[in-house]
C-alpha cells in the first residue's frame, strides 16, 4: 500500500511523526506499505527546518510544494493546483490528511476528484463556529472522506450525525499525545529558565494568535491588561508572533512581569507547559497537551472543537471577555482547579492503531 501523507504547518508535523515512524516499523515486519511526505508549505515557518525534524525524529518530507501565504481562495488554489501534480506524477492509494488547516481541505479535494481514497486523522471535530476558517476545512473534508480516525467520542457522534456511517468511523485516539509521549523525557529547558530564574508552577505560559484577540489593538490591551492585574506578581511567558508583537509596542500596559520571547521549540516549549502554574490560550492543539500533563489551561475562546479537554481535561472555556479572566486565577491560585483525567485512548498508542488498520484495507 501506498500512502501520501500531508501536511501543512508545524502542528501537522506534530500530528504525523508517530504514524510515519509506525509505517517505518511495520515495513521490516512483512507488512506491504510504505508513504511519501508532502509538505504543502502552507504555512512559512523558519522554525520548521532541518532541526525541528531531528528535534521530533520527523523523517524529511520528500517534496515541499512551497505554496506560502495568501488570501483563503488563493492558499486553497495554489493548493490544489500544486497538489493534482504531486499526485499524478506520483499515484498512490490514500492520501491521508491531518487536522484542520487549508491543506487538509484542498488535498482532500484533489484526492477524491483523483478517484483516490482519503482518511482524515482528526476527523469529527466541531467548533459549530463558522466564522473561523478551519471549521469550513473541517466540514468539507469530512463530507468525502473515506476513513475518520478520531481522538474523542464527541467526534464519533458528530460523524454520526451527518450521516458518516459506523463502520468508516474509527476511535483511534490522538496522535498528538503520542508524540508528547514519546519525546517527554527529552523536554528542554529553556534558557528563559535560567535568565528569569523560573520555578516550578511559579509563572504562567501566555499564547494567542487568533486574529480576532490579537489584531484589535484595543482588545489586546485588555487582554493583557487583565491577566497582567489577575496574575499575583507571577512571571508570564508570552511566545510572541513578530506581528502581534508591533501591536503590543503600540500599547500603553505595564510591562514589569510580561516577557515577550520568540516562539520555543517543541521540547522547550513543553517544558515550559508542564512546569508552569497554568497557562493561558487561544490554541487548540495545546488545551489538548495541557489536558495529558494534567497543567489548569484558561482558554480565550467563546467554543471549542475539543470539548473533552473541558469535560474531561483540565481546561476551561473563559471566553473573550477579558473580565472574567480573574476569577478563574483566583480559582488556580488558590489550588481548587479540577484535577481533571486524560481522556480514553490518549495513550501514547494511537498511531500503532491507525496503521493496524490501514494494513487491513484491501485498496
Amino acid at each position: 500500500m501506498r500512502v501520501t501523507i500531508v501536511a501543512g504547518a508545524r502542528p501537522n508535523f506534530v500530528k504525523i511523526a508517530p504514524i510515519i515512524n509506525q509505517i517505518l516499523d511495520a515495513k521490516p515486519k512483512g507488512n506491504s506499505i510504505d508513504y511519501r511526505l508532502v509538505h504543502t508549505g502552507q504555512h512559512y515557518d523558519k522554525k520548521l527546518s532541518g532541526t525541528f525534524f531531528e528535534e521530533l525524529n520527523i523523517p524529511e518530507p520528500h517534496i515541499n510544494l512551497e505554496i506560502g501565504s495568501g488570501s483563503q481562495a488563493e492558499q486553497t488554489a495554489g493548493i490544489m493546483i500544486a497538489f493534482e501534480k504531486e499526485l499524478l506524477n506520483n499515484p498512490t492509494d490514500l492520501v491521508l490528511v491531518v487536522g484542520d488547516v487549508t491543506s487538509t481541505m484542498a488535498c482532500t479535494i484533489v484526492a477524491k476528484k483523483n478517484q483516490t481514497k482519503v482518511a482524515h486523522v482528526e476527523g469529527g471535530i466541531r467548533s459549530f463556529d463558522q466564522t473561523m476558517p478551519e471549521e469550513i476545512n473541517r466540514m468539507v473534508t469530512d463530507a468525502i472522506t473515506d476513513y475518520f480516525y478520531v481522538t474523542s467520542e464527541v467526534a464519533v457522534n458528530n460523524l454520526k450525525r451527518i450521516g458518516v456511517k459506523e463502520e468508516a468511523i474509527f476511535f483511534v485516539g490522538n496522535t498528538m499525545i503520542d508524540t508528547l509521549i514519546a519525546n517527554s523525557s527529552r523536554l528542554k529547558e529553556p534558557q528563559i529558565f535560567k535568565d528569569l530564574s523560573l520555578k516550578k508552577e511559579k509563572y504562567i505560559v501566555l499564547t494567542m494568535h487568533r486574529p480576532k484577540n490579537v489584531d484589535e489593538e484595543s482588545k489586546l490591551k485588555s487582554f493583557l491588561e487583565e491577566i497582567i492585574n489577575s496574575s499575583n506578581n507571577f512571571p508570564i511567558i508570552f511566545p510572541v508572533h513578530p506581528r502581534t508583537k508591533n501591536i503590543i509596542s503600540k500599547l500603553n500596559v505595564n510591562f514589569n512581569n510580561l516577557h515577550l520571547t520568540e516562539p520555543f521549540g517543541y521540547l522547550e516549549f513543553n517544558y515550559l507547559v508542564k512546569n508552569s502554574l497554568c497557562v493561558i490560550t487561544d490554541s487548540g492543539g495545546i488545551t489538548e497537551e495541557t489536558t495529558y500533563m494534567k497543567v489548569p489551561c484558561l482558554t480565550l475562546r467563546d467554543n471549542t472543537e475539543r470539548p473533552e479537554t473541558i469535560t474531561q481535561g483540565t481546561n476551561k472555556l473563559v471566553g473573550t471577555n477579558p473580565k472574567k479572566i480573574k476569577a478563574s486565577l483566583s480559582i488556580i491560585f488558590d489550588g481548587k482547579w479540577k484535577k481533571g483525567k486524560v481522556p480514553k485512548f490518549w495513550d501514547g498508542k494511537t498511531a500503532y492503531r491507525i496503521v493496524q488498520h490501514l494494513l487491513t484495507l484491501d485498496i
